[in-house]
């Protein structure tokens, strides 16, 4: 491959990603995570959010304001109080605003391009990891398959703290690399190791996660760094062994045989012990161990809030809540599934059975046929030593990531595997193998003739794969796949069935999650007035529910609220069972009179919480 066609079609591939990850950046709505990054990223906290008042929804823009003047100390002691995550992405991100604050776009915008960017920083990575570990082809192949990955593009249009952790795993896979063929060679590259050291060092202040990807690289680190200095003492051993050998049947030609047994001794006199065995192998993990050594340092200023954020009840929902036999057999599909998704997805979710079963049955053709692709590039790049190394490498790292999901679920039992988003954190190691093993010649066959065998040709084989991730992101851009969590868009939808204009809604909340999940809801019903060009005349209420929901609707009754009678109240209501529901609520009007609110069983929904209608009267 000519070099000048080579980077050109690298810069190709970068545009593309680009612009997979910008397209439509601002498109679907916030939902309770990107919220709470709005929060923190802006400058805020959630003592700003106006609680236990009526207001129109306008009110709460002041919230998604950037307040220019937070510094990072600041927001880093709001994130160790009212959240369970490091702070540096936090920081960065609200640097990040300050720079576009000039744009003429809106926030929204601005608040997910950051992670777009760090997308598009993915993979070039990614070529850069492939180029090393495999080929220069195999880079551009993994670079493309990263581009138009539905799993990347989904994450990169995400206002979180995911694409930031992928940009720095994929450059600690490089460093680990690089380290590895230090170790193989006998030299010591500094920088390289320094860079390693600083990569997962910062990694651990972007996500908690990367402790799992630090701890995956460290197996494999120590791992490799034994294997290496095992292969050069058997190495040695042989040599040394061979030229005894030849010692010894010169010797017999000129000195007289020795006594018998005195051959026999020196024969089986082991040329190194165990205790030198083991020696060499501890000699050789030094650099390892001392590299893995100052990480933790790293990490020890922030270990207290860690611990105190792991007993924080935010994380209590990843707990699994399920039957045991559902508990047992749940990682042992969901772990597959979310393979799928890293090259694949098809519009699904929420569709009827016939919906599902054309687009499933495709999608399981596709994925037996590409697992067949990967078994046989795989084995190709096994077997040859130029690329021996840099796949086995990738095969520890992403088995000893799975084997922490797994042992994370069975053991501590929170399962990851119930959110395809966590694959984050080796999805960048899959990717990259792919992508070598797809760039693999495809070993002869005198069956050429048949449509099977010309679809497993290399360039054939790239390019369906290709196709059919670049298919799946386009539906990803446009909301057809990947939906958000809690689905905004649609509650706001069923929120505005009943042609009443008065809409009052009352979002009850016990902790700062809540909080977040209500302002998801009250941003997507603003955009729906502001796209229809019409006067607000909806008011939004976060009320406690710390006391139970007897208080809430006390608390409703006594609520200050400028809207006429008839109106619809909608009552959000996390935790709340539908038998549960008062049948009436009383809520009072602005010269204090209470009417009466009836229940209206036909408009009861759960869209990941509960929300019911109220029909209140004059």
């Amino acid at each position: 491959m000519k070099s000048s066609r080579h980077y050109w079609l690298l810069a190709g591939i970068l545009l593309l990603g680009a612009v997979l990850r910008f397209w439509h950046l601002d498109l679907k709505p916030l939902w309770m995570d990107e919220v709470i990054t709005a929060l923190f990223s802006l400058g805020h906290t959630y003592y700003d959010v106006p609680l236990e008042k009526a207001l129109p929804l306008s009110a709460f823009e002041q919230v998604f304001t950037l307040n220019a003047q937070a510094t990072c100390a600041q927001i880093t002691k709001t994130v160790s109080v009212q959240s369970v995550h490091p702070p540096l992405f936090f920081c960065g991100m609200h640097q990040w605003l300050n720079w576009l604050n000039p744009l003429p776009v809106s926030w929204v915008w601005k608040l997910r391009s950051l992670p777009a960017l760090c997308g598009v920083g993915a993979i070039a990575a990614l070529y850069l990891l492939n180029r090393i570990a495999f080929s220069p082809k195999a880079g551009l192949v993994g670079a493309a398959l990263m581009a138009v990955s539905p799993f990347a593009v989904y994450l990169s249009q995400e206002a979180r703290h995911y694409t930031f952790p992928m940009l720095l795993i994929i450059l600690a896979l490089a460093g680990l690399y690089a380290m590895l063929v230090d170790l193989q060679k006998q030299r010591f590259r500094l920088p390289i190791w320094l860079g390693w050291i600083a990569v997962n060092s910062i990694g651990f202040y972007v996500h908690y996660f990367f402790l799992l990807a630090f701890l995956a690289q460290s197996v494999t680190l120590v791992l490799g760094a034994s294997k290496i200095a095992q292969s050069k003492h058997a190495t040695t051993w042989q040599q040394a062994k061979n030229a005894l050998s030849f010692t010894a049947g010169d010797r017999n030609q000129k000195t007289a045989q020795p006594r018998v047994g005195e051959a026999e001794a020196e024969e089986d006199k082991p040329l190194y012990s165990m205790n030198s065995t083991s020696y060499t192998l501890f000699t050789s993990n030094i650099p390892s161990l001392i590299s893995i050594f100052i990480v933790c340092l790293a990490y020890l200023p922030w270990l207290p809030t860690f611990f105190s954020h792991t007993g924080r009840p935010e994380i209590d929902w990843m707990k699994s809540h399920a039957p045991s036999w559902q508990h047992v057999i749940a990682p042992l599909y969901q772990l597959p599934m979310g393979w799928i998704l890293m090259v694949a997805a098809f519009p699904v979710e929420q569709q009827p059975i016939w919906v599902v079963v054309l687009g499933g049955v495709p999608l399981l053709i596709f994925i037996v046929w590409l697992i067949w692709q990967v078994k046989s590039g795989l084995r190709q790049l096994w077997r040859s030593p130029q690329s021996h190394l840099g796949t086995w490498m990738l095969v520890t790292f992403i088995l000893v990531v799975v084997l922490e999901f797994v042992a994370i679920a069975y053991l501590v039992g929170t399962d990851l595997t119930q959110v395809p988003r966590y694959n984050f954190i080796y999805f960048p190691a899959v990717c990259a193998l792919i992508g070598a093993c797809l760039s693999q010649r495809s070993p002869n066959r005198n069956e050429s003739n048949k449509l099977i065998f010309r679809l497993s040709k290399t360039p054939s084989a790239i390019a369906i794969v290709l196709l059919v991730a670049l298919l799946s992101s386009l539906f990803v851009v446009q909301d057809l796949v990947f939906q958000k969590p809690y689905n905004p868009g649609l509650v706001a939808q069923n929120l505005s069935v009943e042609p009443i204009e008065n809409r009052l809604v009352v979002n009850a909340y016990q902790g700062f999650q809540d909080i977040a999940l209500g302002l998801s809801f009250a941003l997507k019903l603003q955009q729906q007035e502001h796209q229809v060009k019409k006067s607000s005349r909806t008011h939004f209420a976060l009320l406690s529910q710390t006391n139970g929901y007897n208080q809430v609707w006390a608390d409703l009754a006594q609520l200050k609220q400028p809207l006429s009678f008839p109106l619809n109240l909608w009552v959000i209501s996390p935790g709340l069972r539908r038998r549960d529901y008062n049948q009436q609520l009383m809520l009072g009007d602005r010269a204090g009179a209470q009417h009466s609110c009836d229940i209206d069983p036909t408009h009861h929904y759960r869209l990941g919480v509960p929300y019911q209608l109220y029909q209140c009267t004059k």
